[in-house]
């Protein structure tokens, strides 16, 4: 496609107009308010409100759905950040160094890096999406089941960099959560693993009540262990953007962050939160001082919400212009644009080029959007690290549990949340790291699935594993990775028996 300035200038006129901008500003805000709420994912606040758009001109109602894409994506940080709940998966990651900055009275500087994060991965995304969606759809396209084992095995390597202070905990924690993943319908022959006869672990155990049993449940019987000790936090309510000399200190890893997570999004089957642990662990391995990462580092939380929320730029690319949609938002997104009349594709940039652009020009509006109503915002949302403990520890208890029911209105979830979360504290409480559980609970079901996939496809040949040359450049991307890590590991705890950490 050659690009059209004529009919970008034109479509963003369309766009700017009340009852569009109205729409994507109403869109962002529900967006924010669904992703900071455990258990509310991005895909479910779309596929919710889907129906309010039926009747509606086509561009409102994508406009809107799209507000809501980004907003949520963002909005998963604010309950990472405040109370160690990722809103939604992608903002997983920002757990990891966004709650400690908040544990000591950082909560508004790693609010507004993390708003400033979503916003510059947000519109890199954007523009990387407007200008090169054809031609990096062509590369997503040659995507078969060896690339994504390849891309599996690349995103596993990050464990190391998530495993804090000991790589044998660590490697114990990504070891626990592969078994765990193993459990439910065998990928291949439909075979029922470790069900324990319950119709109910069919699918393994459900993702968002484990999730939010490891990070929040678990910090809840934390807190109720330390009764009487706890000390209340403060926070920093008057910071909206991050100061200049946290951009200065940022912006590789933001830039960094925005490639990697659009790269990803650009892939059919992967998703924000495959992105924020690999930018995670890439920030992490390229910074001259690892060590502070999981402690409070600034640039982890650049990281992960740059990466998760250019995701979403990134994920537009394959349903644009092939009709593959990038992750499950965009499957969602999918139906919408077929329920208005419009099918994502080849033909679509051929025959409603002009809404092609339009859809460009909504997704960067809806980035501006998230950062005024976030800075808007950013005050309220601080305030929840000033509640005090008493009240918000059970808060927190019973919004998680409510966050578990509302996934599939089942009490198995409820139960699936209270066991990891009593997992999660007693791992908590003897230093194994949880982050490298989600991760292989993410990424096995992909290694597994697409292996046995390559290897049915070849008749059993292994060397399959070594004749497609991106798989294969994947994999050497993972071993050097890899090594590198461990190295810088290894430079850490140097570093730290220097100081007599």
């Amino acid at each position: 496609m050659d690009f059209n300035w004529g009919l970008m200038l034109s479509s963003y006129g369309t766009v700017f107009t009340p009852s569009i901008l109205l729409m994507i500003c109403v869109g962002t805000t529900a967006g924010i308010v669904i992703g900071a709420l455990p258990g509310l994912t991005a895909t479910m606040g779309v596929a919710l409100l889907v129906p309010l758009t039926f009747g509606r001109p086509a561009l409102e109602s994508i406009s809107m759905l799209i507000g809501i894409y980004c907003g949520a994506m963002y909005g998963g940080s604010i309950s990472a950040i405040l109370i160690r709940t990722p809103g939604t998966p992608a903002g997983a990651a920002t757990v990891l160094d966004g709650y400690p900055m908040a544990k000591r009275g950082e909560a508004g500087r790693a609010m507004s890096m993390a708003l400033f994060a979503s916003f510059f991965g947000g519109v890199m995304g954007a523009l990387i999406m407007t200008f090169a969606s054809p031609y990096i759809s062509s590369i997503a396209l040659e995507f078969g089941p060896m690339e994504y084992f390849g891309l599996a095995i690349f995103g596993l390597s990050v464990i190391v960099s998530i495993s804090g202070r000991s790589l044998i905990k660590g490697a114990m924690s990504a070891f626990l959560g592969l078994l765990i993943a193993s459990i439910g319908f065998d990928p291949i022959s439909g075979f029922p693993r470790f069900t324990m006869g319950m119709m109910e672990m069919m699918e393994g155990p459900p993702f968002i009540p484990t999730l939010i049993g490891l990070f929040a449940v678990s910090e809840v019987f934390n807190e109720v262990q330390k009764t009487g000790q706890i000390q209340q936090a403060k926070a920093n309510l008057d910071r909206y953007l991050p100061t200049w000399a946290d951009i200065k200190a940022t912006y590789k890893t933001l830039i960094r962050s925005s490639l990697i997570g659009t790269g990803i999004g650009a892939i059919p089957g992967a998703g924000g939160d495959i992105a924020a642990f690999v930018a995670y662990g890439e920030a992490k391995r390229a910074s001259s001082e690892p060590e502070k990462f999981g402690t409070g580092e600034i640039n982890g939380v650049a990281a992960s919400e740059s990466a998760n929320n250019a995701c979403s730029g990134g994920a537009m690319i394959p349903l644009l212009s092939l009709g593959v949609p990038g992750d499950a938002v965009t499957a969602v997104l999918l139906g919408a644009f077929v329920v208005q009349g419009l099918q994502p594709g080849p033909m679509l940039y051929k025959e409603h080029m002009d809404v092609v652009y339009q859809i460009f020009a909504s997704m960067m509006l809806a980035q501006f959007a998230m950062q005024f109503i976030g800075m808007a915002g950013i005050r309220l949302f601080a305030k929840v690290i000033l509640v005090d403990r008493a009240i918000l520890t059970p808060a927190i208890f019973v919004l998680s549990m409510v966050g578990a029911f509302a996934m599939r209105s089942n009490m198995f979830d409820v139960y699936t949340t209270l066991a990891f979360g009593i997992i999660g504290y007693l791992m908590a409480r003897y230093d194994y790291p949880l982050s490298p559980i989600l991760l292989a609970l993410i990424l096995g079901p992909m290694a597994e699935s697409n292996l046995r996939r390559a290897l049915v496809i070849s008749g059993g040949d292994a060397a399959i594993l070594v004749s497609r040359p991106i798989a294969v450049g994947l994999m050497v991307l993972a071993v050097a990775s890899l090594v590198m890590s461990i190295r810088g590991h290894r430079r850490v705890e140097a570093r730290l028996a220097a100081l007599g950490a």
